[in-house]
């Protein structure tokens, strides 16, 4: 991530040639520039990195510059956005600015011209809107461990904006607590946040508590319901376990995200709907991509910002923190003196893997509460079952892990041939080697 002074321009066009020309023209100009082949790929560097200014070619495929211009508007408004467009699709830049785009300019260009653009409404952007909050680090217990610490940065960037967020990261590592912190830190905070469990919900009752429905367009409706989209009106949607849902409600829930507007079951009315979308699982949804069962245009509108919170084995030091978290609470609750955790006590904890993560670690000193005797939980206390190995790194549902993995795997297969690792993985050459740096990766010579 940039942190100089200098400004950092993200070049974005699907013509490896336009988008060399480009990259030459803005560093000889003494600019850092980020150079991206898609709208999608774009849209990752504007979540890992700090961006100044945007310069986007309008036709490209994907969601295209037009789908890039308007997350852009809603997520990062300061940053200005210049479109590039062919003579033959002018309109196409027109629209554009009327839309929310800074500027345009037709393709060719002069550079001197770009330059003089690019000066101009750098000069002119408004800088981020400051919200002076509760620090997220202490909303949150523990944060100790270099990975939380990583973890709360990244919080801290995204709560402000209105990008879709996906947090993937095991069962009870506090996916719907880290979506209640970015609601409380964004500019919906005002707003209710709705929880929909997608995994609990029958999959023929689902689209009726999402969109709604009208009175007799079923056996049962009796009266109009307002759906849980609705509910989230001005505020965040909270979509736990987005992974359970059907094809059908994929299509529904896509089309939502495309148009932000719903339409009740059984009803002909269009309703607009404002909310940012929240969605959380720990599932590995490229994979679900890859085997046909979750469509990949919705990934990618859902996965505008991931966060994978990091599982409880992986921030070792943050334990201790914990358990005297959840011993303080539960002490209370029960009207007893405060407990603590003999040396021995707080070592077997240390040492067990956790796979029910922070979850199972509060039930555990819950139970231990019920059995120690006086105010020292000892190790015979925690009844914590024994496992029979320590579960492996690969079961880290990380989706940077995974990512990290493929492309390795496909660099390997490949003998460090970038170009046909990218092809092999189904991704560009630009996207690979952002990727490639982004994750450290040691190409193979």
């Amino acid at each position: 991530m940039s942190r100089s002074d200098t400004p950092v321009i993200l070049a974005v066009d699907d013509d490896e040639n336009i988008l060399t020309v480009l990259e030459a023209r803005l560093e000889s100009a003494g600019y850092e520039t980020l150079p991206a082949d898609c709208a999608e790929t774009a849209l990752e560097m504007l979540a890992d990195n700090r961006v100044d200014l945007i310069i986007s070619d309008v036709k490209m495929p994907g969601m295209g510059g037009q789908g890039l211009l308007e997350e852009v508007l809603r997520s990062w408004p300061h940053i200005p956005i210049i479109m590039l467009t062919a003579h033959g699709t002018i309109p196409d830049a027109v629209n554009s600015i009327q839309t929310g785009a800074a500027d345009y300019m037709t393709k060719p260009f002069d550079g001197r011209d770009l330059l003089k653009c690019i000066e101009k409404n750098l000069a002119t952007a408004p800088t981020p809107t400051s919200r002076k909050q509760t620090p997220i680090n202490s909303e949150i217990w523990g944060g100790e461990a270099q990975s939380m610490k990583h973890f709360f940065s990244l919080l801290e960037r995204v709560a402000p904006a209105e990008a879709n967020v996906l947090l993937l990261g095991e069962s009870g590592t506090g996916k719907e607590k880290a979506a209640k912190i970015i609601h409380t830190h964004s500019p919906r905070a005002k707003g209710p946040l709705v929880v929909v469990d997608c995994g609990s919900t029958q999959p023929t009752l689902l689209e009726s508590e999402l969109f709604g429905h009208v009175k007799g367009s079923f056996t049962h409706a009796m009266k109009d319901k307002k759906g849980l989209i609705e509910e989230a009106d001005g505020g965040t949607l909270f979509l736990d376990e987005i992974g359970n849902i059907s094809p059908e409600m994929q299509t529904r829930l896509l089309r939502f995200l495309q148009e932000r507007t719903i339409r009740r079951v059984g009803d002909t009315k269009e309703r607009k709907v404002s909310c940012r979308v929240i969605s959380a699982t720990n599932a590995s949804l490229p994979d679900m991509v890859r085997e046909g069962s979750f469509r990949e245009d919705l990934y990618y509108r859902l996965k505008v910002v991931a966060l994978t919170i990091p599982p409880l084995r992986k921030r070792v030091e943050d334990i201790p923190v914990l358990a005297r978290k959840f011993a303080e609470m539960y002490c209370k609750s029960q009207n007893r003196s405060m407990a603590d955790f003999t040396p021995e006590a707080m070592k077997l904890m240390q040492e067990h893997p956790w796979p029910g993560n922070v979850r199972e670690l509060q039930h555990a000193v819950e139970g231990a509460l019920v059995f120690c005797r006086g105010d020292l939980i000892r190790p015979e206390d925690l009844q914590l079952e024994p496992q029979a190995s320590p579960l492996p790194d690969e079961d880290s549902l990380s989706l940077e892990d995974n990512e990290r993995k493929a492309i390795i795997k496909a660099l390997e297969h490949c003998n460090g041939v970038k170009k046909a690792a990218a092809d092999e993985l189904g991704i560009s050459r630009r996207a690979i080697h952002y990727k490639i740096k982004k994750y450290g990766i040691d190409v193979p010579s």
